[in-house]
């Protein structure tokens, strides 16, 4: 199993219609035939760390997670949450023992970013993000 998480908050000035939105465009891409398990909802940790929501999806193998990359409703949702997005945190674990598996899934990443650069043109425009994206985004 890979698992994926997401901390992030809204950018000032994103009403509630739109958060709302944004999230329902997160379940969406969740429910997804290559997910195996996902939340999305209220962050609860540290308030003074600034994230107030939370994205997580589980996904069975490192197969199933180039499906989910390119899912369709993916790509489309990423275009309406991203430009929303404040801050962003990400990390993922695994219960795969291959030591090349964070390899192999900075790789794949980096494939999508060649296929839609506009997509990774989003993401760096992510005034907080942090983490390993796998395009060289901080």
């Amino acid at each position: 199993m890979i698992v994926n998480t997401l901390r992030f908050s809204f950018r000032d000035g994103t009403s509630e219609a739109e958060k709302e939105e944004v999230l329902a465009a997160m379940r969406r891409t969740a429910s997804t035939e290559p997910v195996a398990f996902a939340t999305v909802g209220q962050y609860m940790g540290d308030p003074s760390e600034g994230f107030t929501h939370v994205y997580c999806a589980g996904v069975p193998d490192l197969a199933a997670l180039e499906r989910y990359l390119h899912e369709q409703v993916h790509i489309d949702g990423d275009r309406l949450i991203i430009p929303h997005l404040q801050q962003l945190a990400a990390f993922r674990f695994s219960d795969d023992p291959d030591p090349e598996l964070d390899g192999k899934i900075l790789a794949l990443h980096a494939r999508k970013v060649e296929m839609y650069p506009e997509w990774g043109r989003l993401l760096d425009a992510i005034p907080g993000a942090k983490g390993s994206f796998g395009d060289g985004t901080a």
